[in-house]
């Protein structure tokens, strides 16, 4: 198929989405871009959510990976599900009961302003490094199978692509992003199964006998026992429920879309229902990388990692599959980068920015600020995601595993000692300690093989990391005389 037609598929999606956004934002104010006026319909998050959790990393790398790691991603998807249920049971009902606009408000009543700050500090980092990793991911292929036959440079493509994203998400924010998503995940999660069902059909092949012949070559392997390995399976599935409670949880912009559903009741269905979807939909997509590895070598392609989806689909199958190919790829770029400029951009005019206790700026001037910041996000997603094109890893989902070990474990143990504990901080040394932890886990992972022997660090790097801020936090406080008000229930 030619690039030309291609690119007018992509002009035409966007188009869509315009015409979605121009519907949803009018009379959009600042709490229809933070929090959907707390109107969001629960079907309508759970299933758009489904986007946002999965990705363009999820959609290329999982089935890749596959090639090297069987389906021991398996692993770390038994782990997400005890995850979500501490999500539901655990964090939503605080949430609710303060009624949060931004998450990190909770560790300013909690905690104390600084603790508030780094919170949000390093969700921004956090959330900057995985939103722009996702991106650059979904924007290689893109310029690999259409833009670099058009002679188009990588720079301008990511610059256009974060323009669109800029229009459609500029005025409405959240109560857009709500409806996006939605028609984002129905096109991937569409494009999936009928790869899937395309790939069956090509190797002639039943679901039962597919899986039999996975096991035969080795593909189908969930678990690893070898204790020592980094994905020993324990380790994988432990791992996996930290990332849900801190990537979920713990991050304003999965939270934000969350807790703009009216109840609490109806937000706890909402991540229920996202959770019985990602075990099926994660599933077909390791079963989906078998397929690949299957059909790679009768079709004689040599690709592997992240580059095997496109090169099987793109070089070896119908042009309606290409279709559907092209369009489930860019349903997965958007949600990666939406959902992420809309929540950096709400955390840092409410928590660092303090924009809702600024009486000295109208309602015009509030909204013009966050504009400004918006457009300021977007200038910065552009520039990281030239620094990945420079860095260039052939597997992006473990670089995002990677760094979000590093980034999450300080918001793991902040909420953690809130939640758990009733002491009181120094507020002025807790950016020494949330510093501090990170540091430590990149020393000890440097110098793992002296440290440790034999054992190597995996994906529970995240809980070392949020256990040493904890520890630090512990060292700096005092049993607190007066309970404080926003103590966890």
């Amino acid at each position: 198929m030619s690039p030309a037609l291609l690119f007018c598929i992509l002009i035409a999606y966007f188009a869509l989405l315009l015409g979605v956004a121009w519907a949803t934002s009018r009379n959009a104010n600042n709490d229809s871009f933070f929090i959907g006026n707390k109107s969001s319909n629960w079907m309508l998050v759970a299933f758009g959510m489904v986007g946002t959790t999965l990705s363009g990393a999820t959609f290329i790398s999982v089935p890749g990976a596959v090639g090297i790691d069987a389906f021991g991603y398996g692993q770390v998807l038994i782990g997400y599900v005890f995850g979500y249920i501490a999500v539901v049971y655990l964090l939503l009902p605080l949430y609710y009961r303060l009624k949060l606009t931004s998450i990190y408000t909770y560790l300013d009543g909690r905690l104390g302003r600084r603790a508030y700050q780094s919170g949000a500090g390093f969700f921004i980092l956090s959330r900057l490094f995985g939103a722009t990793a996702r991106l650059y991911l979904v924007v290689a292929v893109l310029q690999s199978i259409i833009l670099d036959s058009l002679g188009v440079p990588f720079w301008l493509t990511t610059f256009v692509i974060l323009g669109m994203i800029l229009l459609y998400t500029y005025q409405g924010g959240v109560k857009t992003i709500v409806w996006t998503d939605t028609l984002q995940t129905t096109c991937m999660l569409g494009g999936l199964f009928a790869c899937v069902w395309f790939m069956l059909g090509h190797l002639d092949l039943t679901v039962p006998q597919a899986l039999r012949q996975m096991h035969e070559r080795g593909l189908s392997r969930v678990f690893t026992f070898d204790a020592d390995s980094p994905n020993f399976w324990l380790k994988q599935i432990v791992a996996g429920a930290f990332i849900v409670v801190t990537m979920t949880g713990m991050d304003q912009e999965m939270m934000q879309k969350t807790i703009s559903v009216k109840t609490l009741g109806d937000s706890q269905k909402n991540l229920l229902s996202l959770t019985a979807v990602l075990v099926v939909v994660l599933s077909a997509f390791l079963f989906l990388g078998g397929l690949l590895y299957l059909y790679a070598p009768i079709a004689g392609v040599t690709a592997t990692g992240d580059k095997i989806f496109a090169a099987v689909v793109m070089g070896h199958l119908p042009a309606a599959v290409q279709i559907i190919f092209l369009v489930a790829l860019i349903s997965a770029l958007f949600p990666s980068a939406d959902g992420a400029i809309t929540a950096l951009t709400s955390t840092f005019c409410i928590d660092i920015l303090g924009i809702k206790r600024r009486d000295d700026l109208s309602e015009e001037g509030k909204q013009r600020l966050r504009r400004h910041v918006h457009l300021g996000f977007a200038l910065l997603f552009l520039l990281m995601v030239l620094f990945f094109k420079w860095v260039d890893n052939p597997s992006m989902i473990g670089v995002i595993l990677k760094l979000a070990g590093y980034t999450y474990g300080p918001l793991l143990g902040l909420f953690a000692f809130g939640m758990m504990t009733r002491r009181t901080l120094n507020d002025r040394l807790v950016p020494v300690v949330t510093i501090g932890a990170p540091i430590l886990c990149a020393l000890l992972e440097y110098n793992q093989h002296y440290l440790l022997g034999h054992y190597r660090l995996g994906l529970e790097l995240l809980i070392v990391n949020g256990a040493l801020v904890f520890l630090g936090l512990l060292a700096i406080s005092r049993r607190a005389t007066i309970k404080p008000a926003a103590v966890a229930a």
